[in-house]
């Protein structure tokens, strides 16, 4: 034990390992924030779907051989996010359908706009660091770490400040628009700043396990809790704990950053579980 505590004093000596604590924990916060609202309202595949639209979208700047992938990556993902809410109850291609043809086909153009204008010799490499996250996390510039925090204190305050908006599109969509609250602007809303946390969480955990940061947090909060704000709080606290305990122990044993966050989520989840059967019983 003391010598793991010893390795991490010598590891925090170095800013790497700063930048990526700072970029876990708001990637972390962020997700938890408005997953909770996802899982309720069921758009959880959402976030699966935008993260392959997310690796589509980098595939193209790739090929494009820009050096800022975000500068294209971003704007797609928000554009679709946009498309899939402002669909409306009367298109011809439901929810559900809709996001799985625009994943599905998001993640096979991407891998073969990679396979025909690969710039590295690594493809497969490339290909699994991308889906799966990588070391990049630990590789993080400042200019990386100022764009995440910028973002994050976009979305935090975003939710502040609509907190009430949110709650009630949340719970009574219809009785929300009844009582006078455009409740698919708030959809809308909801869908560009979960893809803006997709995009910067892509370092992290890689495009095909993002939607584990937004759904294990908030399922396991709603295992321990019951109102709306407590299951908030508890996502967010759970969600900070699992990010920085998975990118310590992937510093220490050299595990993949993005499966071990996601790994350590995992098991807490079957901790609230438990936890929760016991105090119904």
């Amino acid at each position: 034990m003391i010598n793991i505590i010893e390795t991490l004093r010598i590891y925090f000596q170095y800013p790497f390992v700063k930048y990526a604590i700072i970029v876990g924990v708001l990637i972390s916060l962020c997700s938890s924030l408005l997953g909770v609202t996802l899982v309720l309202k069921r758009f959880s595949f959402i976030g699966d779907g935008l993260s392959h639209v997310a690796f589509g979208a980098m595939a193209i700047a790739g090929v494009l051989r820009l050096t800022n992938e975000t500068l294209l990556v971003l704007p797609i993902t928000v554009l679709c996010a946009i498309i899939l809410i402002s669909r409306g109850k009367n298109a011809k291609i439901q929810g559900d359908a809709a996001i799985a043809m625009l994943s599905v086909g998001a993640l096979a153009i991407g891998y073969l706009l990679l396979n025909i204008f690969s710039a590295s010799s690594n493809l497969s490499g490339d290909v699994c660091s991308t889906l799966f996250g990588s070391t990049s996390i630990l590789t993080l510039s400042p200019v990386d770490v100022w764009v995440c925090i910028g973002f994050s204190v976009l979305t935090i305050l975003v939710f502040i400040i609509f907190y009430n908006k949110i709650f009630s599109v949340t719970f009574d969509e219809d009785f929300a628009q009844a009582t006078g609250v455009k409740a698919n602007l708030y959809n809308l809303l909801i869908a560009v700043i979960i893809a803006i946390i997709i995009v910067l969480a892509m370092n992290l955990v890689g495009s095909l396990l993002i939607s584990a940061l937004v759904i294990f947090p908030s399922l396991s909060s709603m295992r321990l809790c019951k109102s709306f704000k407590s299951v908030i709080i508890c996502s967010a606290v759970l969600s900070v704990v699992c990010s920085v305990v998975g990118i310590l122990i992937s510093i220490l044993g050299g595990t993949p950053v993005g499966s071990t966050i996601v790994a350590a989520e995992i098991i807490v989840f079957f901790i609230c579980c438990l936890i929760g059967k016991v105090k119904e019983n």
